[in-house]
């Protein structure tokens, strides 16, 4: 398997120390694209901002919890996620409630149609991803298949602070 995409639109290759880092970058970025604009034109119904879709996923997994703890989990300012968060209690996907823990605070737990929303956006989006993969030879599904577990151990470090940023 190349490092080359395969597409109409060939790509230079990177100079520098990672020249796969552009690579991989852009084929996330497409994929990403691909995905999001594939359910849209499959499954018009599907409208939920991406943003409130992750908080979504994070509360299916911890829930309830608190606005502070969802927006270390997903990397974001607590006022952006207190402001999405508005937005889905507005649309009866989430609610907000005391924390039993600690009676000051509040925490936000998914709510029946929010689970229902969860459930539907995840089964579209396997199912498209499947049908995506059944369209490629076994090499290119078993390259994906063997790639998995370095693109989530890349994601975690994508996640760990670097101790400033490099200038190119």
């Amino acid at each position: 398997m190349s490092a080359q995409p395969r597409s109409e639109v060939s790509l230079p290759r990177p100079t520098g120390e990672a020249p796969d880092a552009a690579l991989l970058a852009e084929a996330i970025t497409r994929l990403r694209r691909a995905l999001r604009s594939s359910i849209r034109t499959d499954y018009p119904w599907e409208t939920l901002p991406m943003a409130q879709v992750e908080l979504l996923q994070v509360l299916g997994q911890h829930s309830p919890t608190r606005i502070s703890d969802l927006a270390a989990r997903r990397r974001l300012a607590p006022s952006t996620v207190s402001g999405l968060i508005g937005q889905m209690i507005n649309a009866g996907l989430v609610a907000r409630d005391v924390d039993p823990a600690d009676r000051r605070a509040s925490v936000v737990t998914l709510t029946d149609a929010g689970r229902d929303q969860l459930a539907a956006w995840t089964a579209a989006h396997e199912h498209r991803m499947d049908a995506a993969l059944a369209a490629l030879d076994d090499e290119a599904r078993a390259a994906i298949a063997n790639a998995l577990p370095a693109l989530f151990q890349l994601a975690e470090h994508l996640g760990e602070p670097t101790g400033g940023a490099e200038t190119p």
